[in-house]
Protein backbone atom coordinates (compact mmCIF):
# COMPACT_ATOMS: atom_id res chain seq x y z
CA UNK A 1 0.00 0.00 0.00
CA UNK A 2 1.18 3.62 -0.93
CA UNK A 3 1.34 6.79 1.27
CA UNK A 4 -1.37 7.90 -0.81
CA UNK A 5 -4.22 5.74 -2.28
CA UNK A 6 -7.12 6.88 -4.32
CA UNK A 7 -9.54 4.14 -5.22
CA UNK A 8 -12.33 4.41 -8.06
CA UNK A 9 -12.42 8.12 -7.58
CA UNK A 10 -14.99 9.67 -10.29
CA UNK A 11 -15.75 13.63 -10.73
CA UNK A 12 -18.22 15.61 -12.66
CA UNK A 13 -19.03 19.02 -13.52
CA UNK A 14 -22.63 18.96 -14.50
CA UNK A 15 -22.50 16.88 -17.58
CA UNK A 16 -18.81 17.01 -18.29
CA UNK A 17 -16.92 14.01 -16.39
CA UNK A 18 -13.65 15.37 -15.52
CA UNK A 19 -12.63 11.80 -13.55
CA UNK A 20 -13.51 8.75 -14.26
CA UNK A 21 -12.67 5.45 -12.19
CA UNK A 22 -9.73 6.91 -10.63
CA UNK A 23 -7.01 4.57 -8.90
CA UNK A 24 -3.65 5.89 -8.04
CA UNK A 25 -1.20 4.60 -5.48
CA UNK A 26 1.50 6.68 -4.88
CA UNK A 27 4.73 4.35 -3.10
CA UNK A 28 6.56 6.24 0.16
CA UNK A 29 9.61 8.32 -0.36
CA UNK A 30 9.35 8.67 -4.31
CA UNK A 31 8.62 10.68 -6.72
CA UNK A 32 5.36 9.83 -8.61
CA UNK A 33 5.03 12.25 -11.94
CA UNK A 34 0.93 12.64 -13.43
CA UNK A 35 0.79 13.91 -16.72
CA UNK A 36 -1.51 14.16 -20.21
CA UNK A 37 -3.17 16.53 -22.33
CA UNK A 38 -4.78 19.68 -21.46
CA UNK A 39 -8.07 18.34 -19.80
CA UNK A 40 -6.95 15.01 -19.15
CA UNK A 41 -8.58 15.75 -14.96
CA UNK A 42 -4.96 16.26 -13.40
CA UNK A 43 -5.36 19.89 -11.63
CA UNK A 44 -9.22 18.11 -11.20
CA UNK A 45 -7.19 15.35 -9.49
CA UNK A 46 -4.91 17.40 -7.33
CA UNK A 47 -7.56 19.43 -6.34
CA UNK A 48 -9.11 16.64 -5.07
CA UNK A 49 -6.10 15.43 -3.07
CA UNK A 50 -5.89 18.83 -1.17
CA UNK A 51 -9.59 18.98 -0.06
CA UNK A 52 -10.61 21.65 -2.76
CA UNK A 53 -13.14 19.39 -4.29
CA UNK A 54 -15.21 16.31 -3.06
CA UNK A 55 -15.25 13.56 -5.66
CA UNK A 56 -18.88 12.03 -6.12
CA UNK A 57 -17.43 8.39 -5.22
CA UNK A 58 -14.30 6.41 -4.78
CA UNK A 59 -11.94 7.53 -1.67
CA UNK A 60 -8.36 9.02 -1.14
CA UNK A 61 -6.65 7.79 2.01
CA UNK A 62 -3.14 9.35 3.54
CA UNK A 63 -1.27 7.06 5.51
CA UNK A 64 -4.50 5.18 5.46
CA UNK A 65 -6.54 8.23 6.79
CA UNK A 66 -9.69 9.32 4.61
CA UNK A 67 -8.77 13.04 3.45
CA UNK A 68 -12.02 13.72 2.27
CA UNK A 69 -14.29 16.23 3.63
CA UNK A 70 -11.23 17.79 5.68
CA UNK A 71 -10.97 21.49 5.24
CA UNK A 72 -7.32 22.01 3.20
CA UNK A 73 -5.34 23.13 6.34
CA UNK A 74 -6.61 19.92 8.35
CA UNK A 75 -4.77 18.26 5.61
CA UNK A 76 -1.77 20.33 5.33
CA UNK A 77 -1.69 19.37 9.12
CA UNK A 78 -2.01 15.79 8.37
CA UNK A 79 2.02 16.15 5.98
CA UNK A 80 0.40 17.13 2.92
CA UNK A 81 2.03 20.04 1.33
CA UNK A 82 1.52 22.05 -1.67
CA UNK A 83 3.84 24.41 -4.47
CA UNK A 84 0.90 26.11 -6.80
CA UNK A 85 1.14 27.11 -10.40
CA UNK A 86 1.94 30.72 -9.31
CA UNK A 87 3.53 31.23 -6.07
CA UNK A 88 2.01 31.21 -3.36
CA UNK A 89 4.00 33.79 -1.03
CA UNK A 90 3.74 37.04 0.91
CA UNK A 91 5.30 39.41 -1.08
CA UNK A 92 5.09 42.76 1.14
CA UNK A 93 7.04 40.39 3.33
CA UNK A 94 10.63 39.45 3.42
CA UNK A 95 12.54 35.94 2.55
CA UNK A 96 12.76 35.48 6.03
CA UNK A 97 9.35 36.70 7.42
CA UNK A 98 7.69 34.50 4.65
CA UNK A 99 9.51 31.33 6.05
CA UNK A 100 8.62 32.71 9.87
CA UNK A 101 5.06 32.56 8.84
CA UNK A 102 4.29 28.71 8.62
CA UNK A 103 6.72 28.39 11.91
CA UNK A 104 4.57 30.34 14.01
CA UNK A 105 1.06 30.58 12.50
CA UNK A 106 -2.00 29.32 14.04
CA UNK A 107 -3.35 26.46 11.54
CA UNK A 108 -6.76 27.86 11.42
CA UNK A 109 -7.10 27.59 7.78
CA UNK A 110 -4.92 30.39 6.95
CA UNK A 111 -1.47 31.53 7.35
CA UNK A 112 -2.65 34.92 9.03
CA UNK A 113 0.36 37.63 8.89
CA UNK A 114 -0.69 38.90 12.23
CA UNK A 115 -0.14 35.24 13.73
CA UNK A 116 3.40 35.59 14.19
CA UNK A 117 2.98 35.56 18.09
CA UNK A 118 5.34 34.79 21.01
CA UNK A 119 5.73 31.00 21.36
CA UNK A 120 8.71 30.85 23.40
CA UNK A 121 9.97 29.17 20.90
CA UNK A 122 11.30 32.30 19.04
CA UNK A 123 15.03 31.72 18.38
CA UNK A 124 14.51 27.91 17.84
CA UNK A 125 12.28 28.71 15.20
CA UNK A 126 14.21 31.16 13.46
CA UNK A 127 17.14 28.93 13.14
CA UNK A 128 14.96 26.63 11.82
CA UNK A 129 13.86 29.39 8.75
CA UNK A 130 17.59 30.38 8.51
CA UNK A 131 18.73 26.65 7.91
CA UNK A 132 16.37 25.84 5.44
CA UNK A 133 16.74 29.00 3.40
CA UNK A 134 20.42 27.37 3.47
CA UNK A 135 18.62 24.08 1.99
CA UNK A 136 17.22 26.56 -0.80
CA UNK A 137 20.24 29.04 -1.17
CA UNK A 138 18.55 32.00 -0.37
CA UNK A 139 19.93 32.77 3.17
CA UNK A 140 21.66 35.94 1.48
CA UNK A 141 18.17 36.62 0.10
CA UNK A 142 16.70 36.85 3.65
CA UNK A 143 16.16 40.30 3.98
CA UNK A 144 14.42 41.07 0.43
CA UNK A 145 11.65 42.18 0.36
CA UNK A 146 9.15 38.64 -1.90
CA UNK A 147 8.06 40.90 -4.37
CA UNK A 148 11.03 42.01 -6.16
CA UNK A 149 12.52 38.65 -6.61
CA UNK A 150 12.48 36.67 -10.21
CA UNK A 151 10.06 33.92 -10.59
CA UNK A 152 12.13 31.40 -9.66
CA UNK A 153 13.23 33.14 -6.54
CA UNK A 154 9.30 33.47 -5.70
CA UNK A 155 9.57 29.16 -6.39
CA UNK A 156 12.24 28.52 -4.07
CA UNK A 157 10.94 30.69 -1.23
CA UNK A 158 7.30 28.92 -1.86
CA UNK A 159 9.43 25.47 -1.67
CA UNK A 160 11.08 26.91 1.12
CA UNK A 161 7.52 27.92 3.28
CA UNK A 162 6.06 24.29 2.69
CA UNK A 163 9.28 21.95 3.30
CA UNK A 164 9.94 24.23 6.65
CA UNK A 165 6.37 22.16 7.61
CA UNK A 166 8.35 19.21 7.23
CA UNK A 167 5.94 17.56 5.16
CA UNK A 168 5.69 13.69 4.77
CA UNK A 169 3.93 14.34 1.03
CA UNK A 170 4.81 17.56 -1.25
CA UNK A 171 2.24 18.46 -4.19
CA UNK A 172 3.87 20.20 -6.94
CA UNK A 173 1.17 21.89 -9.56
CA UNK A 174 3.06 22.85 -13.07
CA UNK A 175 6.49 24.13 -10.52
CA UNK A 176 8.49 25.26 -13.94
CA UNK A 177 5.65 26.99 -15.46
CA UNK A 178 6.31 30.38 -16.95
CA UNK A 179 10.17 30.12 -15.71
CA UNK A 180 13.36 30.63 -18.61
CA UNK A 181 15.42 27.01 -18.94
CA UNK A 182 17.98 28.28 -16.26
CA UNK A 183 15.60 28.58 -13.71
CA UNK A 184 13.63 25.15 -14.62
CA UNK A 185 17.34 23.48 -14.27
CA UNK A 186 17.65 25.06 -11.12
CA UNK A 187 14.62 23.81 -10.20
CA UNK A 188 15.27 20.24 -11.21
CA UNK A 189 18.89 20.67 -9.32
CA UNK A 190 16.71 21.92 -6.10
CA UNK A 191 14.07 18.96 -5.67
CA UNK A 192 16.71 16.22 -6.64
CA UNK A 193 18.53 17.76 -3.35
CA UNK A 194 15.70 18.17 -0.99
CA UNK A 195 15.05 14.40 -1.94
CA UNK A 196 18.31 13.20 -1.54
CA UNK A 197 18.44 15.08 2.04
CA UNK A 198 14.85 14.51 3.83
CA UNK A 199 12.54 11.30 3.72
CA UNK A 200 9.94 12.87 1.35
CA UNK A 201 7.20 11.62 -1.50
CA UNK A 202 6.82 14.34 -3.99
CA UNK A 203 3.78 14.19 -6.71
CA UNK A 204 4.47 16.23 -9.93
CA UNK A 205 1.98 17.65 -12.48
CA UNK A 206 4.13 19.07 -15.04
CA UNK A 207 3.63 19.64 -18.56
CA UNK A 208 7.69 20.20 -19.40
CA UNK A 209 8.94 16.88 -19.98
CA UNK A 210 11.99 17.65 -19.52
CA UNK A 211 11.28 18.25 -15.92
CA UNK A 212 9.32 15.19 -15.68
CA UNK A 213 11.53 12.56 -17.33
CA UNK A 214 15.10 14.06 -15.04
CA UNK A 215 12.76 13.86 -11.57
CA UNK A 216 10.21 11.31 -11.88
CA UNK A 217 10.57 7.51 -10.49
CA UNK A 218 6.92 6.45 -11.79
CA UNK A 219 5.06 8.32 -14.02
CA UNK A 220 0.50 7.85 -14.48
CA UNK A 221 -0.42 9.34 -18.10
CA UNK A 222 -4.11 10.40 -17.61
CA UNK A 223 -6.93 11.30 -20.43
CA UNK A 224 -10.25 12.21 -20.60
CA UNK A 225 -10.20 12.07 -16.92
CA UNK A 226 -8.69 8.18 -16.60
CA UNK A 227 -5.50 6.61 -16.00
CA UNK A 228 -4.55 5.25 -19.05
CA UNK A 229 -0.69 3.67 -18.32
CA UNK A 230 1.51 3.89 -15.44
CA UNK A 231 5.19 2.42 -15.39
CA UNK A 232 8.92 3.72 -15.27
CA UNK A 233 9.72 6.61 -17.12
CA UNK A 234 11.89 4.25 -19.70
CA UNK A 235 8.58 2.31 -20.56
CA UNK A 236 6.24 5.60 -20.68
CA UNK A 237 7.95 7.76 -23.46
CA UNK A 238 7.20 5.24 -26.15
CA UNK A 239 3.92 3.91 -25.50
CA UNK A 240 1.66 3.21 -27.93
CA UNK A 241 -1.34 4.39 -25.63
CA UNK A 242 1.01 7.75 -24.56
CA UNK A 243 1.75 8.92 -28.33
CA UNK A 244 -2.33 8.59 -28.97
CA UNK A 245 -3.27 10.35 -26.21
CA UNK A 246 -0.81 13.36 -26.99
CA UNK A 247 -0.64 13.18 -30.59
CA UNK A 248 -3.64 10.91 -31.76
CA UNK A 249 -1.59 8.57 -33.20
CA UNK A 250 0.72 5.82 -32.36
CA UNK A 251 3.62 7.19 -34.70
CA UNK A 252 6.46 9.10 -33.04
CA UNK A 253 7.24 10.40 -29.90
CA UNK A 254 4.29 11.73 -27.64
CA UNK A 255 6.86 13.20 -24.80
CA UNK A 256 9.01 15.68 -26.80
Amino acid sequence: MGILEVKNVSKRFGGLKALSDVNLSIAENTVHALIGPNGAGKSTLLNVLVGKLIPDTGSVTFEGQSVLGRKPHEINQMGISRVFQTPEIFGELTVMENVLIPCFAKRDGAFRMHALESTGREKEMVEKAEAMLIDVKMIDKRGMHAASMSRGDKRRLEMAMCLVQEPKLLLLDEPTAGMARADTNNTIDLLKEIKSKRPITMAIIEHDMHVVFSLAERITVLAQGTPLVEDIPENIKGHPKVMEAYLGTTHGEAAE
